[in-house]
């Protein structure tokens, strides 16, 4: 199968190649180590079908025929016999889901595995959520203007039931205050001892989004470590102790 076998539209091979490219950075960033994270593009709307990266496959080195074509189900379409991503569920759930509830509208999913969001979405788990607060980089999550505000990025237990999952993470979002279309509640979530999922309206959009948190996970780590170190027996931002990755 080549590109265009996946690609009745033109545009399609474009996509192909800008999530090469991703994977590719996101790889030499360390975000995206061994076969781990997964990528999709939105290629319909009506019916919902996602282009996303195939099963086990290094982001470091991704070809053209390393992606499939899914329905809403998560279900391939192309014919091609290739297996999609285990979390496949997941990236059509947030491209159905989002718009849905008020978000924008999600061109692109993009999923990561960094050292800083697999260590905060650990220590974090049993509050709930990773407060981000006060930092001039939020401005570059959408719709926030100030850095005078907080992100509260929701984390969920990881599981390998991806239905089971879906569904704590549907009713999650779905409880959550929509309202402001210029301002949604969240512009991602973390997966506990996992990492990141976050959306865009296009692939630029989700992956700034990915390089945002991402940036602001390691200032809140290592801001943290750093307060452990100098106050010892102090409150070290709920006592968490975290290591410090080289790097």
């Amino acid at each position: 199968m080549n590109a265009a076998t996946l690609a009745p539209r033109p545009d399609i091979a474009g996509s192909i190649e800008r999530l090469r490219a991703i994977g590719r950075e996101f790889h030499a960033r360390n975000w995206s180590l061994g076969t781990s994270s997964n990528y999709s593009t939105v290629v319909s709307r009506a019916p919902l079908e996602l282009l996303i990266t195939a099963s086990g496959k290094d982001k470091s080195a991704l070809g053209p025929d390393d992606f499939v074509r899914v329905d809403a189900a998560g279900k391939v379409v192309d014919g091609s016999g290739r297996k999609s991503s285990a979390e496949t569920l997941l990236h059509c759930l947030i491209a159905d889901l989002v718009p849905s509830l008020g978000g924008a509208p999600v061109g692109a999913v993009l999923h990561t595995h960094s050292v800083w969001s697999t260590i905060l979405s650990g220590t974090d788990l049993d509050r709930g959520s990773l407060r981000i607060e006060g930092y001039e980089m939020l401005k570059g999550l959408e719709g926030i203007g100030t850095h005078e505000t907080a992100e509260e990025v929701p984390i969920f237990a990881n599981s390998q039931d991806m239905r089971e999952l879906a569904e704590r993470i549907r009713d999650r979002l779905s409880a959550a205050d929509w309202s402001d279309p210029k301002r949604p509640p969240c512009h991602g979530f973390l997966l506990s001892r996992h990492g990141l999922y976050t959306w865009g309206r296009d692939l630029e959009e989700a992956r700034r989004h990915v390089e945002i948190h991402e940036f602001l996970f390691e200032v809140v780590a290592r801001t943290r470590a750093a307060t452990l170190q100098t106050r010892p027996g102090g409150p070290g931002f709920q006592s968490h102790s975290i290591p410090v990755p080289r790097g």
